[in-house]
């Protein structure tokens, strides 16, 4: 099938690693030209051939500057995927059942919500230009926030809302907004040690392995397993191509069949 991105721009944040790398290497194999934009670079990411921006996003000046580094010497811009996400959560966090402190809820709202507000409102005139795609991916966790922290829950809860009233304020420009959400995906913040499973199995003097084994059930993930982050770059793309024009204001859910509801 024929995406029609060849030639597309593509800016991606949260590049480096997980869902946002396999979302560059799925952009650089269908012919597009992608700039990459995360706190520090990795060697996966640079094999890409994708252009490199450093960026901390939880930075609230970040995006526009980031824009600004990027259209200086090309004014195009056809899809921006706002990946950027996650963050780390201390032990004192998990164990709060409110979901951590005020400063760290202000980091969590900041990465997981403000970042993708403050990348769209950079990009909007630039993708008016082309008629192009916003891509935000949120979680699962935004209509399940059983056993994560409720600050990110809550922030990918309330990314939802804005990319769903965002898409119904810009149809006539032909900015097309839609939303990818993950079930548990093979991504570091579940394998690394430093991870919120890595925290959390230790938290239960559990090993990380067998957390991480019963986790598709857990979860209700019909597949019984966890999902690749390709699978998740896939639908990306899909949402992005200019072949999908009547996608707008859609949430798909990539979750192994997590959430229940129809």
């Amino acid at each position: 099938m024929d995406l029609d991105l060849a030639g597309k721009r593509v800016l991606v944040t949260g590049a480096s690693r997980g869902i946002g790398l396999a979302t560059v290497e799925a952009f650089v194999a269908e012919g597009a030209t992608v700039v990459a934009v995360s706190r520090k670079s990795t060697p996966e990411l640079e094999a890409t051939g994708a252009t490199f921006v450093a960026a901390d996003l939880l930075d609230a000046t970040a995006p526009q500057r980031v824009l600004d580094t990027v259209l200086a010497d090309d004014p195009r811009l056809d899809v921006l995927v706002n990946n950027a996400g996650g963050g780390e959560a201390a032990d004192v966090d998990l164990a709060d059942p409110i979901g951590g402190s005020r400063a760290a809820w202000g980091d969590v709202l900041a990465l997981n919500l403000g970042a993708a507000v403050e990348m769209t409102r950079a990009a909007l005139p630039a993708l008016s230009r082309t008629r192009g795609a916003i891509v935000n991916i949120s979680s699962s966790s935004a209509r399940d926030p059983r056993k994560v922290p409720l600050s990110y829950a809550a922030a990918k809860a309330a990314l939802n809302a804005f990319s769903r009233g965002l898409a119904e304020q810009l149809g006539d420009t032909g900015v097309r907004i839609n939303v990818v959400t993950p079930g548990a995906t093979r991504t570091a913040i579940l394998t690394s040690p430093d991870g919120y499973v890595g925290k959390l199995a230790a938290s239960m003097g559990l090993d990380q392995e067998t957390v991480l084994a019963a986790m598709p059930e857990q979860s209700g993930m019909v597949t019984g397993k966890l999902i690749e982050p390709a699978e998740i770059a896939r639908a990306v793309l899909l949402l992005a191509s200019p072949t999908m024009p009547s996608a707008v204001g859609a949430n798909w859910n990539v979750d192994g069949g997590t959430l229940k509801t129809p």
